[in-house]
């Protein structure tokens, strides 16, 4: 783990693609801490900070062959940290929807729990959609949605011009709009 230690982000994700257990330790231990630290201020308990941390190093495990972002390893890991905090409170406030009608005595599926299981539809169509792009299309909606990165920083980061990326972007929210649009025509009927 000694010779492991000197090495870049990106040599250790190279060597973790391999399936190289040290290399994983290795990243496991340089960020770890500050991804636990930065899941504790989101969401304000230890053992979901631990937790949420914990399933992110279990995907990049697991998803180790398929590993495909041209970014730092330290965002991408803060994004998925960050996507674990959404998920969590996403999932605390449908128990908590669920707790207040179930107290109230109202049927389960009321218009705001309803509301809910729309939105995750929703926000699983669109994920379908957005997997569905090209990697290239998928990458740099990503990037800019998901990273918050700027038109400029993506251009920059994947050696394109600004307008092409803005162009990208413009494609890409049409196909993303017609996608929902019929979605959402044929889900309201």
């Amino acid at each position: 783990m000694e010779a492991h230690s000197s090495l870049s982000d990106h040599e250790l994700t190279d060597l973790l693609k391999t399936g190289d257990h040290v290399a994983f330790a290795t990243i496991y231990k340089r960020y770890w801490k500050k991804l636990v630290h930065y899941a504790l201020q989101k969401s304000g308990d230890p053992m979901d900070a631990e937790n949420m941390v914990q399933d992110v190093f279990v995907s990049l495990w697991n998803r180790r062959a398929e590993l495909t972002f041209t970014g730092e390893l330290s965002r991408y890991l803060t994004v998925s940290v960050k996507y674990r905090v959404i998920k969590l409170f996403h999932k605390q406030h449908a128990k908590r929807l669920y707790e207040e009608n179930a107290s109230l005595n109202y049927d389960l599926l009321d218009d705001s729990t309803r509301e809910q299981l729309d939105l995750a539809q929703l926000e699983e169509q669109l994920e379908h959609l957005v997997n569905a792009l090209p990697q290239k299309a998928q990458l740099i909606y990503r990037m800019n949605k998901e990273s918050d990165m700027s038109h400029r920083e993506i251009a920059d980061q994947l050696g394109m011009n600004e307008k092409a990326v803005n162009t990208q972007l413009v494609r890409i929210r049409k196909t993303l709009r017609v996608g929902l649009n019929s979605f959402l025509h044929n889900f309201l009927l």
